[in-house]
């Protein structure tokens, strides 16, 4: 029980540290989107903790919080797309919580399940948005790309900085204490 309760709390930290950290825009798109202050790091943080289940659930819980805050809704399956599925897919970083350089792998792979919910996202629902003769999956992944991997560049950079890393191993071990 103690295990779980540990979980709950280090998962609801994550998701609120990643709520903050979403408003606090480097960059913003016009048409949505943003280079944020770390803010996938914290739900993939929870994919490398506890593993994939954990992972996808935060994401989840994440994504439906945005929608709550901040919603933006042409129809049901947009919304499924943009939010729940979109940041769902940060958990896929919990598919690396044990391996060596999990964190950055398992980070890459989640922010490239949301480009992918993305530029679907994109294509199906705002295609009309792609300036004339150009094909709109060029212009989804391009959009997409612009923000997204900015975001994974800049939190590479400093989860790789020696004492960051360090301190992010450390914070790993008191989560998976018991």
């Amino acid at each position: 029980m103690k295990d779980t309760t540990k979980k709950l709390v280090y998962s609801a930290l994550g998701i609120a540290l990643a709520l903050v950290t979403s408003y606090i825009k480097l960059w913003e798109m016009p048409m949505g989107g943003s280079v944020t202050l770390l803010s996938m790091l914290f739900i993939c943080l929870i994919g490398y903790w506890y593993g994939l289940k954990y992972g996808l659930i935060a994401g989840i819980a994440f994504g439906l919080l945005q929608f709550v805050i901040d919603p933006y809704m042409i129809s049901v399956p947009q919304v499924i797309l943009d939010y729940p599925l979109a940041f769902g897919a940060l958990g896929l970083s919990g598919l690396f919580c044990d391996k060596r350089f999990g964190l950055q792998i398992g980070y890459v792979i989640g922010v490239i399940g949301r480009f992918v919910c993305s530029t679907l996202s994109g294509v199906i629902f705002f295609a009309d948005y792609a300036p004339e003769g150009m094909n709109p999956w060029v212009y989804s992944i391009a959009y997409q790309g612009s923000y997204l991997g900015v975001e994974l560049l800049l939190t590479l950079i400093v989860i790789s900085i020696p004492p960051v890393a360090k301190a992010l191993s450390l914070v790993k071990g008191q989560a998976k204490e018991v």
